[in-house]
């Protein structure tokens, strides 16, 4: 690092132990990030489609996740470089927006960021290669609107959003049941939705998983699921047109809040004592049964005493149930959660038609399933699999089909799959270049050379011979001037993705092209590189 002088020929310093710190400029600056962003590209590459490959990643405590869920793998790796976490926070940030598509963001990222090497490499400014970018995504994102198509559903014909969930669930390891889960995830999204304001609120959706069973086992319960079952062996099983108390309070006595001491010198305080305990036991199961509760939900425990006297009382009861479950079984049953017994009133008891215990195999596990509410927003899907980490996936990949089934209800445009709207945008932007003099004409057909790599890739992880493949399927687009036509992945004997029902949704895929070029804008105009060098 350059020493700086003052006019008298003394050295002084500008940064604090510059000998310690390492630093990258110009363009080996550029090409190092570079380097980075593509390195996590080439890791994602090989799970994108269909037919992509699963990764396995084992955290420090020993604990395995096997996904091709994009934004699952970058969050698991633990990545140490700068401009490597880059491509994780757009991954993560195509998760939280869209719900899908995390792993072709990346990819598409990492394409650019090989294309824009190329220019450099030329000696075009990267500010340029920046600009042409930006221009090219606009083309991108407007030709998109231009060959999208809105498809029309309703409550009873739902087929058309089932198509698009099976799309996204066909990438994954449950697609040999995705028409069964595509249709579960609909169907929850639809009884929460709220259509008039085409917006939906996912918290209403619970994913609840137990292993055992198979995957067809997995169902949709029009209600809520507890992982808890009744705090005494003897209570009901099964109680109907049940009126349920939540409560936050414990079944015991009040505790003082000072610091007390209690001096029993005689038997006959022990048996005051003893007595003023079970009256207070007793008024609180009282209060309950007098507002006309058949069923106790609590979020705390209470001791032996009061389950003996519940149960006496013929008063079924849960307890320890969490704060969330407590919050969504008072949204089902339309209850209020009840802080103090003195507060219990008839009108803030939830009512469900039927509340059951159900067991599971031979185990011991047990389950309370709360159904026919009197408010049905809230639904439960319930998860069956052979392991924990099956499990584990199947709600990932549940929770990328219900994105894409919310996103539909708010904008139902759609563009088709297996790589034919990269395509199609891909010679759009070729086409549109040569309206661009300058330097930016070399941005823009390199942006159109790298949206050929998302059909490129999903050929060459289905089999395929990449190039051929892909300039069969180009040359068929400008042939025929369709949009339709993709990579078939699944070997159905047709490249036209509108037979072949394969959709995705037009915000999803707008999405990712802006993101990924605002990344690579960000990551070419980085010049310099000062980092703390290893010890």
């Amino acid at each position: 690092m350059a020493l700086a002088f003052d006019e008298y020929g003394r050295p002084f310093i500008i940064i604090k132990e510059q000998e310690q710190k390492s630093r990258l400029r110009g363009l080996d600056a550029q090409k190092a990030n570079i380097n980075a962003g593509k390195a996590v590209a080439r890791i994602l590459r090989t799970s994108l489609g269909p037919k992509g490959m699963d990764k396995m990643l084992q955290s420090p405590d020993g604990d395995v996740t096997i996904t091709n869920d994009g934004a699952t793998i970058l969050e698991q790796m633990d990545v140490d470089n700068q401009i490597a976490k880059l491509m994780v926070e757009l991954s993560r940030s195509q998760d939280y927006e869209i719900g899908d598509g995390t792993t072709g963001v990346v990819v598409m990222a990492g394409a650019l960021l090989e294309q824009a090497e190329k220019l450099l490499e030329r000696g075009i400014h990267p500010v340029r290669v920046a600009e042409g970018y930006e221009m090219a995504s606009r083309i991108a994102v407007e030709h998109l609107e231009h060959i999208a198509q809105k498809f029309d559903f309703n409550v009873t014909n739902i087929e058309p959003l089932v198509q698009t969930c099976m799309t996204t669930l066909s990438s994954k390891i449950v697609n040999r049941c995705k028409q069964t889960l595509a249709e579960i995830a609909v169907k929850a999204v639809l009884a929460v939705a709220d259509l008039e304001r085409k917006d939906v609120n996912l918290d209403l959706i619970k994913v609840e998983g137990k292993v055992g069973g198979k995957l067809e086992d997995t169902e949709l319960v029009y209600g809520i699921i507890v992982d808890k079952d009744m705090s005494h062996p003897q209570m009901p099983k099964r109680i109907e047109d049940a009126k349920i108390a939540i409560l936050t309070c414990p079944f015991e006595p009040p505790k003082p809040k000072t610091k007390h001491k209690v001096d029993i010198d005689t038997v006959e305080k022990f048996q005051t004592l003893r007595q003023q305990e079970l009256k207070y036991f007793d008024d609180m199961v009282q209060k309950c049964k007098d507002v006309g509760a058949t069923l106790v939900i609590c979020q705390w425990g209470f001791d032996d005493e009061a389950n003996h006297l519940l149960m006496h009382r013929n008063l079924p009861a849960v307890r320890w149930v969490g704060g969330v479950e407590l919050e969504l079984i008072a949204i089902a049953t339309g209850g209020r959660i009840v802080p103090r017994f003195q507060e219990l009133t008839p009108e803030k008891l939830g009512r469900a038609g039927l509340v059951r215990e159900k067991s599971f195999g031979t185990t011991k596990d047990r389950m309370l399933y709360i159904e026919q509410c009197a408010n049905s927003r809230a639904v439960t899907i319930f998860i069956r699999g052979g392991n924990k980490m099956m499990i584990e996936e199947t709600k990932r990949s549940l929770h990328d089909a219900l994105c894409v089934a919310r996103n539909l209800l708010r904008n139902n445009s759609i563009v088709y799959g297996g790589g034919s709207a990269e395509i199609s945008c891909s010679i759009a932007v070729d086409a549109a270049a040569y309206r661009y003099p300058g330097v930016e004409q070399y941005a823009i057909r390199s942006f159109a050379e790298a949206l050929d790599s998302i059909p490129m890739a999903l050929a060459e992880n289905s089999g395929l011979q990449p190039i051929e493949t892909l300039s069969a399927v180009k040359l068929q687009q400008i042939k025929d001037n369709t949009p339709f036509c993709g990579i078939d992945c699944n070997d159905v004997g047709t490249n036209n993705m509108q037979e072949q029902n394969v959709f995705e949704t037009l915000i999803g895929k707008q999405q990712q092209i802006l993101l990924a070029t605002q990344v690579v804008k960000m990551i070419l105009k980085i010049d310099d590189v000062i980092s703390p060098s290893e010890y």
